[in-house]
């Protein structure tokens, strides 16, 4: 092959490298959130969805929840036929029925919770999941009905109920009221809870927002969060441009929360459902 100027060309390795690199198939590597690592999927699943270089946890689906929360196959979803109406008729870029078909189609569920009865190393308990994918995992009236049910549930039956809350949306706008009267509804039935000695276990991942922490995620008798999750009732950039000062390091994260007494433990992923295990067998609620 003729040199005219400088280097060598070599037009068909070039072919060869742009060949290679079209067969690489997507969909196997997942950049981290938290400090940017690229990580194969199968290594990230294998380690549930935590980043094993900063620890980041990434949101989990309900049904992944599910199973790496509660004995194997031993869930019973409750009330799987509810779902949402259309109360104020909203209208907008999207209208409420077509953005909950959407989030279905997306999420696989038909609203942002599900409940029902499990066990956990073999101890009967109720537990709900909320989903961020679905409205954020705002509450609407569905919602609040199924964590009021849940609750309602574990008194009855005199049972531990855990509520592990994902929720960057709170208060559900496109049902106004009725949606913010979830909070009281939730609440109530948390405090009937409580005066008939029943046992909560509140569960706080990233997100977990607004009016889902203003009631019954922050109501729980022992309140675990995950590792660097966002709680709070209003996100730290809308605080600052309201106050106009600068918040502290790490502000309204899980760590900053535990030091201040909001919450009483961190608990990694790995080790949750061993803990939600301890905590029932040292509280001796069956």
């Amino acid at each position: 092959m003729a040199i005219f100027f400088g280097k060598q060309k070599h037009p068909d390795k070039r072919l060869i490298k742009s060949n290679r690199k079209s067969k690489i198939p997507d969909g196997l590597w997942t950049k981290c959130a938290g400090c940017g690592e690229i990580i194969f999927n199968k290594t990230l699943e294998e380690n549930l969805m935590v980043c094993s270089k900063c620890n980041y946890h990434f949101i989990l689906s309900i049904p992944r929840r599910i199973d790496v929360t509660l004995d194997k196959d031993s869930f019973i979803e409750l009330d799987s036929d509810l779902t949402s109406v259309d109360p104020l008729e909203f209208q907008g870029p999207k209208t409420y029925k077509e953005k909950l078909k959407q989030d279905s189609e997306l999420t696989g569920l038909k609203e942002a919770a599900v409940y029902g009865r499990g066990k956990i190393n073999g101890k009967d308990v109720i537990l709900a999941v909320t989903d961020s994918r679905f409205i954020m995992g705002s509450m609407g009236s569905v919602v609040g009905e199924k964590i009021t049910r849940a609750i309602e549930l574990a008194e009855q039956e005199k049972v531990p109920v855990i509520v592990i809350s994902g929720s960057g949306g709170g208060a559900r706008m496109y049902e106004g009221m009725f949606s913010l009267m979830q909070m009281v509804k939730t609440s109530a039935a948390l405090s009937r809870l409580n005066k008939s000695g029943g046992f909560f276990i509140s569960v706080l991942t990233n997100p977990t927002m607004a009016g889902v922490l203003a009631s019954f995620a922050s109501l729980g008798d022992i309140i675990i969060a995950e590792p660097k999750s966002l709680i709070g009732f209003t996100g730290p950039r809308v605080i600052e441009q309201t106050i106009r000062q600068k918040l502290p390091e790490g502000f309204q994260k899980s760590e900053f929360l535990l030091e201040h007494g909001f919450i009483d433990m961190i608990i990694g992923r790995k080790d949750m459902k061993s803990t939600l295990a301890l905590l029932i067998e040292y509280t001796n609620k069956e």
